[in-house]
Formats: structure tokens, sequence, C-alpha cells
């Protein structure tokens, strides 16, 4: 009678650590399961990523988005995150659309060197502008510029008041252009000014090192924005801005000589 209650108890003690032991075995494997099937966030091309384009720059335009898969379908080396340790890398080549975004296309230096690649539905159009404040030493292909365009205020009516406004030589300063990326970059214009020898010769070594700098960008452009560049080339003063990720400009930005000097202006 006590071996046949002996060997019940141990058969309920075997039964019970084989419940225990199936039972752990069942959260682990659902632990498991659980934690291939969550998600993770990694980017994927919407468009065309062209070689050069920083990571900032790609979520802004719109080429790359975040997504969510699970983490057992994540690719090797996804890209998961922007921030400022790797915003400013750029792409090593160019990225077609429709790609998990992997760590290794991004680096600090395009692959290689090829020529003048202009995108689909686009023109490239060169332009010197003028950098007093030295914004070109820091332009590369690549890089995005908002384009400033400086032109007198005029009057067109033919009164005694729209006279003394004419005489009064106003300027004014709008938005010619926005969000325009850098191709290229150069030192000499498409259509140089002729050689001023003796100018140059007489002109004192102080005024000189004073003059202001310009610097000969090549932008990637429509046609619609093209006219509008050269035109401003042909006939005002243009500036350029180094665009940052995290901007917006207003459209109808404008500045003229009677908001800056209220007081001075008659």
């Amino acid at each position: 009678m006590g071996r046949r209650i002996l060997a019940i108890i141990s058969a309920a003690v075997i039964a019970l650590v084989g419940a225990v032991l199936v039972l752990l075995y069942a959260r682990g494997a659902d632990a498991r399961a659980v934690e291939a099937a969550s998600p993770t966030t990694v980017y994927t091309t919407t468009a065309l990523v062209p070689a050069g384009t920083t990571l900032k720059d790609a979520v802004r335009l719109g080429q790359m988005s975040k997504t969510e898969v699970a983490a057992r379908a994540k690719p090797a080396g996804a890209l998961e995150t922007i921030d400022d340790t790797n915003g400013a890398l750029v792409a090593m080549a160019d990225i077609a659309p429709g790609q998990y975004v992997l760590n290794a296309a991004f680096g600090e230096t395009p692959i290689g060197e090829k020529a003048l690649q202009v995108a689909s539905g686009k023109l490239a159009v060169s332009v010197q502008l003028n950098d007093p404040a030295r914004v070109g030493d820091f332009v590369r292909p690549g890089s995005y510029l908002t384009i400033f365009v400086s032109y007198a205020l005029k009057d067109i009516g033919t009164s005694e008041q729209a006279k003394a406004y004419n005489e009064a030589d106003l300027k004014a300063t709008s938005v010619l252009l926005d969000n325009v990326k850098v191709i290229a970059m150069g030192t000499q214009s498409l259509t140089p000014q002729q050689p001023q020898a003796t100018e140059d010769a007489n002109q004192d070594p102080t005024a000189q090192a004073n003059a202001t700098p310009q610097f000969l960008v090549t932008v990637e452009v429509d046609a619609e924005d093209a006219a509008k560049l050269i035109h401003g080339i042909n006939n005002y003063t243009l500036y350029a801005g180094l665009r940052g990720s995290e901007l917006t400009i207003p459209k109808d930005l404008f500045v003229a000589d009677p908001d800056l000097l209220p007081g001075a202006v008659k």
C-alpha cells in the first residue's frame, strides 16, 4: 500500500514538472514569435535618390520615407534612424526607388567621379553669384540653395509723385527660387567678362583683397525656373543662401528700403 502511494506521488510530481517545462517552453516560443513579428522602423526609397544627396535632404524632398516591417523581415544593415550623427552623409551612388535603404549606401563622398548628370525633365543652368559672406566655401554638389534677387523699385506712372519715387532710387529683395539643387561647382564663368588688365594693374592691393568674391554654381531646375534664373542673371543682382534641411521660406518674402529704413526713406 505504501509503495502504491509513493508511486502515485512520484507520477504526480513528474507530471507537474513536465507541465511546468511545457508551459515555460510555450511562453518562450510565444516571446520569440512576438519578438520576430514585432514591427521595427526602416527607410525605403520613394523616388530616385541621386548620388551626393544627404540623408536629411532625401527625407525632406520625399525621396525616402519611414516604414515598419517585422523584425525578422528587416534586411541586414537597414537604415533605422536619421539624426545629427548621420544626417549629413551623402548617397554614394544613385539609389533607385522602391528599395530598402542600407547604411552602407551613404558615406562621406560619392564613389568615383562622373560626368555632369541632369535629372529627367530638368535643365542645368550655371550662375555666377556674389558671396560676401563666404557661403560659397561650404557649397558642394548635392547642396540646396535659396536664390534671392535684388532690384530697383520703380513706379511706371508719369505723375510728379512717381517721378519723385523713382528718383529716390529705392531697392528691394525677394526670393527668386527656393530649394535649388547644386549639381556642380566651378571657378570660371561660362561667359567670362573681358579682362581689364590696366584697371587691375593699377588697383589698390587692399581693394583687390576686399573685393566681393564670387562662385560659380550649376543648378538643376525645370524649364520655368530656368527662364526666371536666366532673366535674373541678365538683369538683376543675385545672392544665394545655403539651405538647411528643416527650413520653410515664404514664397512671397519681400524686403524693401522702406521696410528696413522707414525713418530714412521719404
